[in-house]
């Protein structure tokens, strides 16, 4: 990487300090009044530390049960909310590992809200609570990947005196978009995961305050007449016994964009976060982190670096992410301990060039070098630089909501020529296309896809969009990203040509020479076909969908081309 120090894990915090015993369930008072509990576990020596803050709704007891140094972890033993990072990496080497359960978890007091205003003004407090100990020497910082690093800038945004650097692994800044509806669509699997790794059996639904009696119970009653959620069984119930997953019945009654995502989001507060942040994700990640990363890059003014990596599977990392805890520390000796380590002087950005496997700095997001080239849709299923001729045949799949157990999604699939040279595409992308749909509503889930000469295939990056949700926001979409609205319902009649723009997830990724880049097209996702917990509402009706691709139509994958150096 070009800029970079090489030895700067020579200069990290070497591990010299025993640990201590947990101090368990440890009293703090929030402005409020409310008690909450931390455990706290610190160097086994005198003196004052530095603090690194760890606090999600998993529970503060099974963040004690990490795997030892150097283990990954399967799924299922691995990513139960351990995500607060290793205590026994962090603290021998100087510094304290604070675990906090925020309001309505464990045996803190009051209602659990899920990111709301009272939970963020609880990590403030939490943070000056820390700072005010006899064993911290003030600076403190947070850590912990997902939801522990979504946290952390809605904390960061409160501007708690004490709170110096964040460190943001994994965490996405916009709750409607990058988390409960991906371009419109439910994200139905994560939700019926997430809720069982909650300990809480006190929450209510937030809409009941959010609503009159009247309104709440009208909402409630249109769900039950909603006929895709009439075909999940799981999700009707939530209408009938909102305490299975009280959250998950939240956002089924908010379906567009408005305040209550825009409280749990970070985004709308970009300009009050003043101290430095580290983004850190993954180019697999579309579904939910990797756009957070891109969207704090491009909208924080504080100092900030961006590391974009890759895993060897759509689950992220092997938990507690052991792979990343030396970049955490490194810039936590740098801003909490003042040690000259040189984080600052290297390129603010670091990506992880797929194809070539090769890492590489840039010095900002997108990349001014990109050149944007349109790739056509063309007749029999090819993907062109050449733009369609008039008279063209459009496409066509039909799309079955009842998928039989393990069968593959119909779909359409657009494919280059084999490359004649290793090909780089580095930035974002847009899908522009005009289309027609036999019903009044339908989804769009597209993938660019990388296809070996032997015809293996390998998903680049995703994108999603329902057709009803296709109303941009023209103050804020450009051609290679768009920026729906999110705000209403546009009427969509059957069979009438509508344009569509999908924003499709940031990649960086070299198409090596004899490959072929392909553009597939379906209707829906399952559990089978996809990863297990990304799965989506899908529309209930049987559905053709039709995509013109003719001169008058000149539907296109607009791409970032990066010219051979």
């Amino acid at each position: 990487m070009s800029g970079s120090i090489d030895n700067w894990r020579e200069m990290l915090s070497k591990p010299q300090y025993e640990m201590a015993d947990w101090e368990k369930e440890i009293p703090v008072r929030a402005r409020d009044g409310t008690q909450l509990y931390v455990d706290v576990c610190r160097p086994k020596a005198p003196g004052k530390f530095p603090a690194l803050l760890a606090l999600s709704p998993y529970g503060r007891e099974i963040q004690h049960l990490a795997p030892p140094p150097g283990r990954s972890s399967d799924y299922t033993r691995g990513t139960g909310g351990i995500e607060s990072g290793m205590t026994n990496y962090f603290v021998p080497r100087g510094y304290v590992h604070v675990h906090a359960d925020p309001r309505g978890i464990g045996r803190s007091g009051g209602e659990y809200t899920h990111f709301g205003e009272a939970e963020q003004q609880d990590g403030a407090d939490i943070v000056e609570w820390i700072a005010s100990q006899p064993w911290c020497d003030g600076n403190v910082g947070m850590v912990g990947m997902s939801y522990f690093a979504k946290h952390q800038l809605l904390v960061a945004s409160q501007q708690p005196p004490h709170l110096k650097a964040i460190f943001v692994h994994d965490g996405y800044t916009d709750m409607y978009r990058h988390m409960a509806y991906h371009g419109g669509i439910f994200n139905f699997g994560f939700y019926q995961h997430i809720w069982r790794l909650f300990p809480t059996s006190t929450t209510q639904p937030m809409s009941k305050q959010l609503f009159s009696p009247q309104e709440y119970q009208e909402k409630l009653e249109a769900l039950r007449r909603d006929k895709d959620i009439r075909t999940y069984p799981y999700l009707y119930k939530l209408t009938i016994n909102a305490e299975n997953n009280p959250l998950m019945l939240d956002l089924l009654l908010h379906p567009f964009d408005g305040p209550l995502y825009w409280e749990r989001s970070s985004y709308p507060d970009f300009d009050k976060i003043k101290i430095p942040v580290f983004l850190l994700s993954r180019w697999s990640a579309w579904a939910i982190h990797l756009p957070g990363a891109i969207q704090g890059f491009d909208g924080l003014k504080a100092p900030r670096k961006m590391v974009i990596t890759e895993t060897p599977w759509e689950g992220g990392f092997g938990r507690p992410w052991h792979e990343n805890h030396d970049l955490v520390l490194r810039w936590y000796d740098h801003w909490l301990k003042g040690i000259a380590n040189g984080v600052m002087d290297e390129p603010p950005v670091k990506i992880f060039v797929k194809g070539i496997n090769q890492w590489r700095g840039e010095q900002e997001w997108p990349l001014r070098r990109a050149r944007y080239v349109k790739y056509f849709l063309r007749e029999d299923g090819k993907l062109s630089t050449q733009p369609p001729i008039p008279h063209e045949r459009p496409a066509r799949f039909s799309n079955d909501p009842w998928q039989a157990p393990g069968q593959t999604s119909p779909c359409l699939t657009y494919t280059t020529a084999p490359m004649e040279q290793d090909t780089e595409f580095t930035g974002p992308i847009g899908l522009h296309f005009w289309a027609a749909i036999s019903a009044d509503d339908a989804n769009w889930f597209v993938q660019v896809r990388d296809v070996a000469p032997d015809g293996t295939a390998s998903i680049v990056t995703k994108g999603w969009l329902k057709a009803s949700h296709r109303e941009l926001d023209e103050t804020k979409s450009t051609p290679e990203r768009p920026y729906h609205r999110h705000a209403r319902r546009l009427e969509t009649k059957p069979h009438e040509v509508y344009a569509y723009a999908i924003d499709v997830r940031d990649t960086s990724h070299v198409f090596m020479r004899g490959h072929r880049m392909q553009l597939l097209v379906k209707g829906q996702d399952s559990p089978w076909e996809d990863f297990a917990i990304w799965y989506h509402v899908n529309n209930a009706t049987e559905t053709e969908h039709t995509i013109l691709n003719d001169a008058d139509h000149p539907s296109h994958l607009l791409m970032p081309l990066i010219a051979a150096s």
